[in-house]
C-alpha cells in the first residue's frame, strides 16, 4: 500500500510548484540521457569490437572492393572557346566536386571541428568522440554535434543505405575502419565535403559556396565557412535563406568549436561572430549564356551520351563558340532591328576551314527569349539564296554561266493539261530579254533560274544542296519539285551557313562542329567520340566552287547584295520569299561564312512595313551581316579567294524543251535602263547580245505539251513577285 504523502504548506505556492516541475523534468531528462548514453557506449564498443576484429558475419558485406559508390550525380558545365562559362546543364542535385586544395582551409577546419574533432587521431570510428557528442547534445537539450565520424558519414553517403538498424551500424563501422586504412585523411575529408548535402539542392562544398555566396569554395571566409559547416547536421532547420536566426546560432556553435579546438583565436572568433551574413544567391546553376547555342550543344551531348549522363554525369564541355563574335552578332541585330515590334533575326557563323561554329544567336525584339532555336531548329523558305545551288549544279555539269544564255521573260511550266501551271515572273514584270546565267544571278532573275532548274534537274539541285551541307530533306513526298530551285522549301540558317561555308572552302565540306573537347567525370578527355576532330570531305571540285564564288563576289560588289559590301573580298547572295515573309543574306570570305535570317518566329507574316520599308534580303539582313563581319574580321587581314588547281571543263549545252526559245516583243524592247534596281546589274557589266534560238533548241511544234522531264511532280501554280526596294535602301533581289 502506498503511503499517504504529508501535505506541504508550500504546495500552494505557484513559484515552488514551477521549480519542482522543472527539477522533475530535468531528472527525467538526465535519467533518459544516462540510459541512452549507456546504450550508446555499449553499442559503440560492440561496433568497434566487431569492426576491429573483422567479424566473419560481416566479411562479405564489409569489402570496399566489392562495393560501388551510390551515384549522386553532378552538374555538367559548358564552356566557350575562351574558357568562359556558358552555363550548367542542371542535375536534379547540384554538385561540382573539387580537390581539397580548391577548398578554403577555414572550411576544412570548421568541418572537422563541428563534425569530428578527433578526425586526424582516430582510426575511422571514435567511441570517445561519440560519447562527447552525446554529452554535448544532453547539455544543450538538442543535437549540436554528430555522433558519427566523418569517415562513417562518408561511408554512409557513398556505399550504404540510411536505414536505422544495428546491422547497418556495424557494417558502417567496419567499412569506416577499412576506408580509413585505404585512403589518406585528406582524401577522406575532401570526399566528404564533396558528397555531403548542404541544403538548397547543393551537394558538396563547391555547389554550396556557389548557391549561398556566388563564389568558389576556395574563396570562403572564416564566417562563411562556419555557416556552411553547420548546415549538414540539419540543412532545412538551419537554412540561411529561410531561417537566418537559426543559421546564425548554428554558425556561433561552429565558431566556438573552432576556438575550443585551437583552430582560431578569441579575436578571430569574435570578429567572425560580429560579421553579418551577406548571402548572395548564386546563378551558376540556373543562368545560361547564349541559350540558342547552348541548346544545340546539349542536344549533341544527349545524342552521344544519353540524357541521364548529360544531366548528372559531371561533364566538362568545351565548345567552339567565340564570345566576342557572339556579342558582335547580337549587337549587329539590335542596332539594325531596334524596335519592340520588329521581326526576329538569327545569325550563324562558321569557320570554313574546319566547320567550327563561331557564332550562333537569335534576337527576338520585345521578347526575353525563345525556347525554340531559331538558328538551328527553325526552318523557313530560303528564297533566292537557293539559286546558288542551282548555279553550282549547272557549273558542275559543265554549263558555262558566262556564255550560256536564257530568256528573261514571264515563264509558265505546265507539262500536261491536268497539272496546274507554274507561273514565274519578276517584280514589276520587267525583264532582261536574252541574258547570261551569270547576269541573271547578279540580278537574281527568277524566270531564268526556273528554266535552269528544269534543265539541270530539280533532283540534281537537291543533291548539290545536300552535298554542300543542307541536311533538311528536300523532297516533297519523295519527289523534287521545280520550285525547289527558287527556294520554295524550308531550311535552317545552320544548313545554309554550312553549305555556303563549303563554297568558301573551295568545295570541301566540313561537318558543323560545336564541341571541341569533353572531359568526363573521371577527369579524362573522351577521345572515342571524336570531339574536336574536323570531319572534312571534298564534295565538288575547287574550280566549280571558285566559279560560283566569283559570280557571288560580283553580286556583293554591284548586284543585289551591295548592302553587305566589305573592304575585303566577300561573296554572297540575297533571298526574299513571297510576301516578304522571310529575308536572308548569306555570304562568306575565305575565313568566315555567315547566314542572317530575318522574319517573325510565329509564322510567315509579311514584313511589308518595318521601319517604313518592305524587308528584303538586301536591306536588314545584308546590313546585319555587314555589321557583324566588320567586327568579326577586324583582327584578320584581308585575303583573296584561292584560285583553283583544276578549272571547270565547259561542255556544249542545249537548253531544254521547256526553256523559252525567244524573247517576246515586249521584252525585247526592254532596255537595261528600264530594269528595276532590284534586278539591274551594274552598268559596267557588258551587255549580252541576244542569241537567236536554233531549231534544235525549240520544243517540237505540237498542240499537246511535251511530256515532262524525268523530274519530280511540278509545284502548284506559283506567281513569284517581290516589292520594289525603296530608293533609300540597298537594292534587293526578287524572291522565288
Amino acid at each position: 500500500m502506498t503511503p499517504t504523502r504529508r501535505p506541504d504548506p508550500l504546495d500552494d505556492d505557484p513559484v515552488v510548484r514551477l521549480r519542482r516541475k522543472r527539477r522533475r523534468g530535468r531528472g527525467r531528462h538526465r535519467r533518459s540521457a544516462l540510459v541512452s548514453g549507456t546504450l550508446a557506449v555499449a553499442l559503440v564498443c560492440g561496433i568497434a569490437a566487431a569492426a576491429v576484429s573483422g567479424t566473419v558475419a560481416f566479411s562479405a558485406s564489409c569489402d570496399l572492393n566489392a562495393l560501388r559508390p551510390v551515384a549522386i550525380g553532378e552538374n555538367s558545365f559548358v564552356y566557350a572557346a575562351d574558357g568562359s562559362l556558358l552555363g550548367a546543364i542542371p542535375a536534379e542535385r547540384n554538385r561540382q566536386p573539387v580537390e581539397l586544395g580548391e577548398i578554403s582551409d577555414w572550411m576544412a577546419r570548421a568541418t572537422v571541428a563541428i563534425e569530428d574533432r578527433r578526425f586526424y587521431q582516430h582510426g575511422g570510428i571514435d567511441a570517445e568522440g561519440i560519447a562527447r557528442a552525446l554529452w554535448a547534445d544532453v547539455k544543450a537539450g538538442k543535437v549540436v554535434q554528430g555522433g558519427s565520424t566523418i569517415t562513417q558519414q562518408l561511408v554512409r553517403n557513398l556505399y550504404i543505405s540510411r536505414e536505422r538498424t544495428v546491422q547497418r551500424k556495424l557494417k558502417e563501422a567496419c567499412l569506416a575502419v577499412k576506408l580509413n586504412r585505404a585512403w589518406s585523411k585528406d582524401r577522406i575529408l575532401a570526399a566528404y565535403m564533396n558528397q555531403v548535402y548542404y541544403g538548397s539542392l547543393a551537394y558538396g562544398i563547391e555547389a554550396a559556396a556557389q548557391t549561398y555566396f556566388s563564389k568558389h569554395a576556395k574563396e570562403l571566409t572564416l564566417s562563411e565557412a562556419a555557416l556552411l559547416a553547420g548546415l549538414p547536421q540539419a540543412p532545412s532547420e538551419y537554412d540561411p535563406f529561410n531561417a537566418s536566426g537559426k543559421a546564425l546560432a548554428r554558425r556561433t556553435q561552429v565558431l566556438d568549436a573552432l576556438f575550443e579546438n585551437g583552430d582560431i583565436t578569441k579575436a578571430q572568433r569574435d570578429a567572425a561572430f560580429s560579421e553579418p551574413v551577406r548571402l548572395k544567391p548564386g546563378k551558376l546553376y540556373t543562368r545560361i549564356r547564349e541559350p540558342y547555342f547552348f541548346s544545340f550543344v546539349r542536344d549533341q551531348l544527349i545524342a552521344e551520351y544519353g540524357a541521364a549522363t548529360v544531366r548528372s554525369g559531371g561533364l566538362e564541355v568545351y565548345t567552339t563558340i567565340d564570345p566576342r563574335l557572339q556579342r558582335a552578332a547580337q549587337s549587329a541585330i539590335r542596332r539594325t532591328l531596334d524596335r519592340g515590334d520588329d521581326p526576329a533575326a538569327a545569325l550563324v557563323s562558321i569557320n570554313p576551314a574546319n566547320g567550327a561554329i563561331r557564332a550562333m544567336t537569335a534576337v527576338t525584339p520585345g521578347s526575353k527569349g525563345n525556347q525554340f532555336n531559331l538558328a538551328s531548329q527553325a526552318r523557313r523558305q530560303s528564297g533566292s539564296t537557293f539559286k546558288t545551288f542551282v548555279l553550282t549544279a549547272a557549273v558542275e555539269q559543265g554549263i558555262n554561266p558566262a556564255t550560256t544564255s536564257y530568256v528573261s521573260a514571264p515563264f509558265r511550266y505546265q507539262p500536261d493539261a491536268l497539272t496546274p501551271a507554274w507561273d514565274v515572273s519578276t517584280y514589276g514584270h520587267t525583264y532582261l530579254g536574252w541574258t547570261t546565267i551569270e547576269r541573271a544571278t547578279i540580278a537574281s532573275d527568277n524566270t531564268v533560274f526556273a528554266q535552269l532548274t528544269l534543265d539541270v534537274g530539280p533532283e540534281r539541285v537537291a543533291a548539290m544542296a545536300t552535298k554542300l551541307g543542307v541536311r533538311t530533306p528536300l523532297d516533297v513526298d519523295g519527289a523534287f519539285v521545280p520550285s525547289l530551285g527558287l527556294g520554295a522549301l524550308a531550311v535552317s540558317p545552320l544548313d545554309m551557313a554550312s553549305a555556303y561555308a563549303t563554297l568558301a572552302a573551295g568545295g570541301v565540306y566540313s561537318e558543323p562542329m560545336a564541341i571541341r573537347r569533353v572531359v568526363l567525370a573521371t577527369g579524362s578527355a573522351d577521345t572515342d567520340a571524336g570531339w574536336g576532330k574536323p570531319r572534312r570531305t571534298r564534295v565538288i571540285p575547287d574550280g566549280v566552287a571558285y566559279t560560283v564564288t566569283r559570280i557571288l563576289e560580283k553580286n556583293v560588289q554591284y548586284g543585289t547584295g551591295t548592302g553587305a559590301r566589305l573592304d575585303r573580298p566577300a561573296a554572297g547572295k540575297t533571298g526574299t520569299t513571297d510576301e516578304h515573309a522571310d529575308a536572308w543574306f548569306i555570304g562568306y570570305t575565305p575565313t568566315l561564312a555567315t547566314t542572317v535570317w530575318v522574319g517573325y518566329p510565329q509564322g510567315e507574316i509579311p514584313m511589308r512595313s518595318v521601319h517604313g520599308i518592305s524587308v528584303a534580303g538586301g536591306t536588314f539582313p545584308a546590313t546585319i551581316w555587314r555589321l557583324f563581319m566588320e567586327v568579326a574580321l577586324a583582327r584578320t587581314p584581308p585575303t583573296d579567294f584561292r584560285e583553283p588547281k583544276v578549272w571547270p571543263e565547259w561542255k556544249p549545252f542545249t537548253r531544254g524543251q521547256y526553256a523559252l526559245g525567244w524573247a517576246p516583243a515586249t521584252v525585247e524592247a526592254t532596255t537595261a535602263e528600264h530594269v528595276s534596281l532590284a534586278e539591274e546589274p551594274d552598268p559596267r557589266l557588258p551587255p549580252v547580245k541576244p542569241e537567236p534560238a536554233t531549231t534544235a533548241e525549240l520544243p517540237p511544234a505540237t498542240t499537246v505539251p511535251p511530256p515532262p522531264p524525268t523530274t519530280a511532280t511540278p509545284a502548284p501554280t506559283v506567281v513569284v513577285t517581290t516589292a520594289p526596294a525603296p530608293p533609300t535602301v540597298t537594292p534587293t533581289e526578287p524572291p522565288p
